[in-house]
């Protein structure tokens, strides 16, 4: 049987004002909190999208995909951020541990882990600024390794 063309999932519904305002609030919500906590925490973006999400979740899909979305990418920052955090402790150790005859190896490591951490902000920064652009726009927007968590 052929699938009639009044389906209802063929039926796209461009968001309202208020559903695109809403939605670009998770991710500027989830920027700004960070921001100001710092990027490593990341723990405050998560909330400030989780409370839109709490927020609107029932009344718009829109809405709700948007700063789920943003949760879980904030939510990946910050898991990424302990694992940088956690290597540079490591490095450390074994700078410690080896009466410094490690660094040979350390310091380059070192070098190549700063130069992830800047790639980690800078994704995360442009990244948020895509989905708001995303959003106000009314299209959908899904961050770059974001990992899905929830949702």
């Amino acid at each position: 049987m052929n699938a009639s063309v009044h389906d209802s999932s063929l039926v796209t519904t461009t968001p309202s004002t208020s559903e695109r305002q809403w939605a670009l609030a998770a991710h500027l919500a989830a920027l700004l909190l960070a921001l100001m906590t710092s990027w490593l925490v990341g723990v405050a973006g998560v909330v400030g999208a989780l409370a839109v999400w709490l927020l609107k979740r029932d009344d718009s899909r829109f809405v709700a995909d948007h700063a789920l979305e943003a949760v879980n990418f904030n939510l990946s920052m910050l898991i990424y951020s302990c694992i940088a955090v956690a290597i540079g402790i490591a490095l450390v150790g074994i700078s410690i541990i080896t009466l410094g005859l490690g660094l040979l190896l350390t310091i380059p490591a070192g070098l190549m882990l700063l130069v992830a951490v800047a790639g980690i902000a800078l994704l995360w920064l442009v990244g948020s600024i895509l989905a708001m652009v995303a959003a106000w726009e009314g299209r959908a927007y899904r961050y770059p390794l974001s990992i899905r968590l929830l949702g």
